[in-house]
């Protein structure tokens, strides 16, 4: 599959890996850093270890897995490591990792020594086609979702599908729900596509679509100022239900299962709003309940997922805006939605 040249930086796809060392031996850094999690350093640093080995020397700094761990407590620990390990602004550093390494990994270091160099190594579904494509780098504060971040782009993206199948089933889901999401608002082809495949681990093909689709909104709109909130779709009750559901959940949904939802509450929201046909509504909903399981949404956390949504970064004037669908495969920005509607759309998802 040919490279996609993105907003300054190259996308590879076809033997990453290789292409991975041979960007860093071009490159002469002083001094090679790769962040991974307890998860990825087991399942994926393997695939790394005979290129690394290689190189003058590299340290690796490792952070625990998992979206509570995405704060701004961990980026101490990682900017202080990089302080012990004699970083300069010439150094860099190989995020590998699914989405909290990449988002955090960005944002570290993009703001030490006011930024050093990184790449991204995604190796989930949800980090290759959507956290490590676009320059977006953040971390979470009280459970709000990359309420602190840059927007920074890497040097290069290096996409390796052999990562996946070391993935459980849930996390591809997860990862499925953007691929999903990169239908809805931009290709209904692809949507259709999508629907009729084999998804329990997503063709090389359609992953490099979604990685398309993503690129094309972003390199038109890269700071979010317009188009890009397109890709906002579904996340703003998504991110609300995805923290509500980590604050409160022994077993909390993952990010995609909670887009999963705001999806289909957002589609209702298109439908009363901005022209989506209630037969589109109905196969949205439909596609989305046969893949992901059903979260119970409780009447009293209404007020509290609410209160979530007015965090997100897309509101305005104290108004929740929403990026809607007119139609499959074409999307309206800045929907102001009211707190009835809201919830209306929540009741929807809970009726089903």
């Amino acid at each position: 599959m040919d490279t996609i040249q993105s907003d300054g930086y190259s996308i590879f796809f076809d033997d990453s890996i290789t292409e991975l060392f041979k960007f860093v031996e071009q490159g002469n850094y002083s001094k090679v850093f790769v962040l991974t999690d307890d998860n990825t350093g087991i399942h994926c640093l393997p695939l790394l270890q005979p290129h690394l080995v290689k190189l003058n020397s590299y340290d690796l700094i490792e952070i625990t897995a998992g979206e509570e761990n995405k704060t701004i407590d961990f980026c101490i620990g990682v900017w202080k490591m990089l302080i012990d390990f004699g970083a300069d602004r010439k150094a860099l550093m190989i995020n590998l990792g699914g989405g909290v390494v990449t988002d955090l990994g960005g944002f570290v270091a993009s703001t030490y020594k006011r930024g050093i160099d990184f790449v991204q190594v995604p190796t989930t579904l949800l980090s290759q086609v959507d956290a490590s494509v676009g320059g977006k780098t953040g971390v979470d504060v009280d459970g709000i979702k990359n309420i602190i971040g840059t927007f920074t782009q890497p040097k290069a993206v290096f996409m390796n599908d052999g990562f996946l199948s070391t993935l459980p089933q849930r996390q591809l889901l997860s990862g499925l729900a953007e691929m999903l999401k990169h239908g809805l608002i931009c290709d209904a082809d692809y949507w259709d596509e999508l629907k009729e495949s084999d998804l329990s681990l997503p063709s090389a093909e359609l992953i490099y679509r979604s990685v398309e689709i993503k690129n094309a909104v972003v390199l038109e709109d890269p700071h979010e100022k317009n188009i890009r909130k397109a890709l906002n779709f579904g996340h703003t009750v998504g991110h609300a239900v995805e923290t509500y559901s980590l604050l409160n959940d022994d077993d909390p949904l993952t990010h995609g299962e909670a887009i999963a939802i705001g999806m289909i509450c957002e589609a209702w929201l298109s439908n009363k709003k901005a022209g989506l046909s209630t037969n589109q509504l109905d196969e949205v909903a439909s596609v989305i309940t046969r893949l992901y399981p059903k979260y119970e949404v409780k009447a009293d956390s209404q007020a509290e997922l609410f209160k979530l949504m007015l965090n997100d970064k897309k509101n305005f004037d104290g108004q929740i805006n929403c990026t809607l669908l007119k139609r499959i495969g074409d999307f309206s920005i800045d929907n102001l939605c009211t707190e009835v509607e809201l919830y209306d759309s929540l009741n929807y998802y809970a009726g089903l």
